[in-house]
């Protein structure tokens, strides 16, 4: 478990460079200039045997027509709105709706492509609750085109072209980069287990109702690889805003949908597919969690340690979470680069200090190493006003109280901690807690106060020894930090619950040191 825990992370912290919706519309254009290129190459093989449906033109025409009406729209709605103007969140519809309808160069088909891309966009705004879409944009638009279609079949319709052989192996590949950024591959592996289960066990059951018999594995094939359902999972389904804020939420909506387009129910004139099962997912997502856009305003900036920076806000909305959790912070700039203007920060107040809440950051080295998000962020000055657009995660501690807990906190990956710590003082719960506090110096210990007030026991990993420890604090004086020194400082490591919380390249050389406890929960911090 350690080692995949290490390699996971290692992974992460790749990808992390690059921001989610980044890394979303970087994949999606990579699989249109490779369908592009099958395209080529079907100019050259017999009628019959291609490998993509649309030609280059098709998807030259549709590809323009979609991004243009995208983009059109998010900027008129945004400006209208007062919004900052998101130009990924625009091309990733327009490139989502280019393998999910028909590509065609006729006029009245590209009538129908730009109706659907207007919708979707509009969706965003108008399908909306408090600043947050209910609906995948891009199953909004081509269940309205699939409708339309029944009165004016020539405006073209869903069609779920990507679901191809050709393209299975990239958008796998593409796919698993984009979910393991998104850390959703468990709940798109529930999703996709039950979609294919429930589809061979249809078509074996239509078999047998005609009398004929058929190999499960014949069906399974021709399913999972002329199938959408790895798009419709990887860049669909697994979108953060319209997903639930647990993991069991987040599983139990995979689920649905896997049985939804698993098994497609017959509405007359049309079915429940792909998109209009993804629909009903969402709905079921918004039921678990009406979540809005929270506005907060900065109250104080202060430096916990020489290099780190914490930032305390009000919050002017109703914000629930749970300690441990994080939300993702937009902070709108000009010219962002390839980590984009939203970052996810661990929540590093408890729930009993709202409506103040405090996320804190490690500043880079130099002004030139950071980011455009970073320097934007440095700029914001009490009394501005920026915006939460969701609460995630379930790096959350053990319901039962008795359960021993080992957390090891690797230099700003404290901040989680001090949220469960200051809640568990609040709440007068008396837990059994050990901190591997791991530090570069001294110096840079945040939330001493905090962490000395909540009585747990804490082992600091230093260069140099801290000056006033209190009696519950220790001072790993010569110890390496690998399995054998985690167990001379922490004998019972057997008997706790683990969570790590940090960088993702400081994690997956960490993991592996906590094999030995009973089970290992990660809080990686991708940077930015």
């Amino acid at each position: 478990m350690g080692t995949l825990t290490a390699v996971w992370n290692r992974v992460f912290a790749v990808l992390g460079r690059v921001s989610m919706y980044r890394l979303v519309y970087l994949a999606l254009a990579a699989l249109a200039v490779i369908a592009l290129l099958l395209s080529l190459i079907d100019l050259a093989l017999p009628v019959g045997n291609q490998l993509v449906g649309p030609d280059p033109l098709q998807l030259v025409a549709t590809l323009v027509v979609l991004s243009a009406v995208c983009v059109g729209v998010d900027a008129a709605a945004q400006r209208v709105m007062h919004l900052p103007w998101r130009l990924e969140s625009s091309l990733i519809t327009a490139h989502i709706l280019l393998f999910v309808l028909r590509p065609t160069y006729e006029l009245v088909g590209l009538l129908g492509i730009a109706i659907a891309a207007a919708v979707a966009s509009l969706s965003k705004y108008v399908l909306a609750w408090r600043g947050r879409h209910i609906f995948n944009p891009a199953a909004v638009g081509a269940t309205a085109l699939t409708l339309l279609s029944l009165a004016w079949p020539d405006l073209g319709a869903s069609a779920w072209w990507v679901g191809t052989p050709a393209l299975a192996a990239p958008v796998i590949l593409l796919g698993l980069a984009v979910l393991i950024r998104t850390e959703k591959v468990r709940v798109i592996a529930v999703f996709l287990v039950i979609a294919v289960g429930v589809a061979v066990f249809r078509t074996a059951a239509q078999y047998q109702q005609l009398g004929q018999s058929v190999e499960v594995l014949d069906i399974l094939g021709p399913l999972l690889w002329s199938g959408p359902y790895l798009f419709l999972g990887a860049f669909m389904l697994s979108e953060p805003l319209t997903l639930p804020p647990r993991r069991w939420q987040q599983l139990t909506v995979a689920a649905i949908v896997g049985v939804l387009v698993g098994w497609p129910i017959s509405l007359g004139a049309v079915s429940l597919g792909f998109e209009r099962a993804l629909l009903i997912g969402n709905l079921v997502a918004f039921a678990f969690a009406v979540r809005t856009a929270v506005r907060l305003t900065l109250v104080a900036r202060d430096e916990p340690t020489p290099t780190v920076q914490e930032l305390t806000f009000r919050v002017h909305d109703r914000l629930g979470f749970l300690p441990g959790q994080y939300l993702e912070l937009e902070v709108p700039h000009r010219h962002p680069d390839a980590r984009g203007t939203r970052r996810e920060f661990s929540i590093a107040s408890s729930p009993e200090e709202l409506p103040l809440l405090k996320v804190a950051f490690k500043e880079g080295k130099t002004t030139a190493a950071q980011s455009s998000y970073k320097k934007a962020l440095a700029q914001v000055q009490p009394g501005d006003e920026l915006a939460i657009t969701g609460v995630w995660g379930d790096f959350l501690l053990p319901k039962r109280d008795a359960a021993p807990i080992l957390m090891v906190a690797a230099g700003i990956g404290v901040t989680p901690f001090v949220s469960q710590l200051n809640h568990a003082r609040a709440a007068g719960l008396d837990r059994d807690i050990v901190l591997v506090y791991v530090a570069s110096d001294a110096s840079e210990l945040a939330y001493r106060d905090e962490i000395e007030a909540s009585g747990a026991q804490v082992v600091v990993f230093t260069r140099d020894r801290p000056a006033d420890l209190q009696p519950h604090w220790q001072w790993a004086k010569g110890v390496r930090l690998d399995a054998d020194g985690l167990v001379r400082v922490v004998p019972d490591i057997g008997s706790r619950h683990a969570y790590i919380s940090g960088p993702a390249g400081l994690i997956a050389e960490l993991a592996p040191a906590l094999e030995r406890a009973r089970s290992i929960t990660t809080d990686a911090f991708s940077g930015y």
